[in-house]
C-alpha cells in the first residue's frame, strides 16, 4: 500500500477500507492508549475506552473536516469516550475536601507541576478524588473550559472550578507533605 496523504487515509476509512482503517489505528492507537490510561482506573479499562474510541472514530470519520488536525480530533474523542465511561459506571461520589487549617493555597497548576518529577505528578493527580481529578485532567490538560466540563461531567460550571481548585489544593498539601 502506497503512502498515503492525511486526507486520503481519512478518505479511504470513511469507504470503510479495512487496511486504511488499520493503518491510521496504528498511527494512533499508542498515542491515545496514553490519554485513555490518564482518565481508566487500570490499563484493561484504557484499553476498552481506546477500543470504543476507535470504533468511534471509524464511525464518524465522515464528518471530519481538515479544520483541525486529525490527531486533535481523535483525541477529543477518546477525551469523550472515556468521560461516558465513567458516566456509565459512576459509583464514586464527589468529595468534598475541607479548606487547611493552615490558610489558603494559592498555587497554581505550573507552580505545583514544576516540583515533582512526572511520575511523581502523576501519582498524585491519580490519588485526588474522581470528580476532582477529572476536572483537573480536562481543564489542565486537556484545555477544555469550565463550561465545557460541565457539560461534559453533568455537573455546574461552579462545581467545575471548585473540583478544580479543590484538586490545586489537594496536590499542594500532598506536595508541602513530601517535602516536609
Amino acid at each position: 500500500m502506497k503512502d498515503l496523504s492525511e486526507r486520503e487515509l481519512v478518505e479511504c476509512c470513511a469507504a470503510d477500507e479495512r487496511q486504511c482503517q488499520e493503518r491510521l489505528y496504528r498511527k494512533y492507537a499508542g498515542d491515545m492508549y496514553k490519554v485513555c490510561l490518564m482518565y481508566a482506573k487500570n490499563k484493561p479499562d484504557a484499553a476498552d475506552i481506546l477500543q470504543e474510541s476507535f470504533i468511534k472514530v471509524f464511525k464518524n470519520i465522515h464528518r471530519f473536516r481538515f479544520e483541525g488536525s486529525l490527531r486533535g480530533w481523535i483525541r477529543r474523542t477518546v477525551v469523550h469516550t472515556a468521560i461516558n465511561a465513567y458516566n456509565k459506571k459512576q459509583r464514586d461520589t464527589q468529595v468534598v475536601i475541607p479548606m487547611a487549617e493552615s490558610g489558603d493555597v494559592d498555587a497554581s497548576i505550573d507552580s505545583i507541576m514544576g516540583q515533582l518529577e512526572a511520575n511523581d505528578i502523576i501519582k498524585l493527580v491519580n490519588s485526588l478524588p474522581t470528580k476532582a481529578r477529572q476536572v483537573l485532567k480536562l481543564y489542565a490538560i486537556e484545555g477544555y473550559k469550565h463550561k465545557e466540563i460541565a457539560a461534559l461531567l453533568g455537573i455546574t460550571e461552579g462545581t467545575s472550578k471548585s473540583q478544580f481548585s479543590r484538586a490545586k489544593k489537594m496536590l499542594q498539601i500532598s506536595i508541602d507533605t513530601l517535602h516536609g
